[in-house]
């Protein structure tokens, strides 16, 4: 199938999805869909986990190797006859049998990608590349979720797909930002020369349930410091803005992208938009009236807006 490239000039040819395994035709082989999700056990991934376990036809593998997930995040699952853990690090060839991908592993937070950026890089990329090799033997469908750090620093805003973004190559942000930036190149490679079925989701801040509240990330930093009665602690200057996706509300979008007819990229976010300081003022106000709010200094290559378009 030949397509016209977004210049008008060049023209690339997609091949078709790969037939699925003959183990899928196999009688001893379930015919229900069998979903694999990497990261499983992580805060976005285990609560795919629940939707998805909510479908009596689905069955659901995990793939983590808990450097930041947690198996009590899927406790109600372990023992379930349509649920499996495995514990895998996705910078391994993993062989099963699937019908669909979530590729969902990654360090996220600024903690963790800075505590061992070249593991982060890692599994951005030779992670990528294994998934991308199952989907290509089995014939599965792959959802990569990627991140509104691919933008870096906006001279655009709010941020719509075509964007390519101001990104720092060598900042200490980079080996996350730079990570998915690669791994949706690696998926567009595969999908035009091999004709694997993807969906890229460029996920924005999102929050919820099981978060860990010591991970960096800014809206459990400004509720743990409330709950320990410690001053909220603001990167200067305080008019950088974020938007706050519900982790629910993120799950469903990832879930529709995966069914959907669309390839992607696609921003999944809230379109509201606020400020570091205005969130503080709203933890504070919710939480513990009597914290003080502190303008400390910001770190290297700290956006300064994010928002879907």
């Amino acid at each position: 199938m030949a397509t016209e490239s977004s210049n008008g000039g060049n023209h690339a040819v997609t091949k078709q999805p790969p037939t699925p395994s003959p183990l899928r035709n196999s009688k001893f082989f379930q015919s229900n869909m069998r979903i694999l999700i990497t990261g499983g056990a992580g805060f976005i991934g285990s609560h795919l986990v629940d939707r998805l376990m909510e479908n009596e036809k689905n069955e659901v593998i995990v793939a983590d190797n808990f450097f930041t997930g947690s198996k009590d995040n899927l406790k109600k699952w372990i023992g379930h006859p349509r649920f499996e853990l495995i514990r895998h690090d996705v910078t391994e060839p993993l062989l099963i049998e699937v019908d669909r991908i979530y590729h969902v592993a990654c360090p996220a937070s600024p903690i963790f990608y800075k505590y061992n950026p070249v593991k982060t890089i890692k599994t951005n990329v030779i992670g990528t590349l294994n998934m991308l090799g199952l989907a290509k033997r089995v014939g599965a469908r792959i959802l990569l979720t990627s991140t509104s750090e691919v933008y870096g620093d906006p001279l655009v805003h709010p941020q719509t797909e075509d964007y390519w973004g101001n990104v720092n190559p060598i900042g200490v942000r980079s080996c996350y930002d730079e990570g998915k930036r690669v791994a949706e190149t690696l998926m567009f490679d595969y999908h035009r020369q091999h004709g694997i079925e993807i969906r890229i989701a460029r996920i924005f801040n999102t929050y919820g349930p099981r978060m860990n509240i010591d991970d960096g990330r800014v809206v459990s930093n400004f509720i743990a410091q409330a709950l320990r009665g410690e001053s909220l602690t603001v990167q200067a200057p305080g008019t950088q803005t974020r938007s706050f996706c519900f982790v629910s509300d993120m799950v469903d979008g990832l879930m529709r992208l995966m069914e959907g007819d669309h390839t992607g990229p696609i921003n999944i976010g809230n379109p509201g938009e606020f400020t570091m300081t205005e969130l503080a003022e709203t933890v504070k106000e919710l939480v513990a009236p009597d914290v003080k709010i502190l303008t400390v200094e910001n770190t290297p290559d700290d956006p300064r807006q994010r928002k879907p378009a």
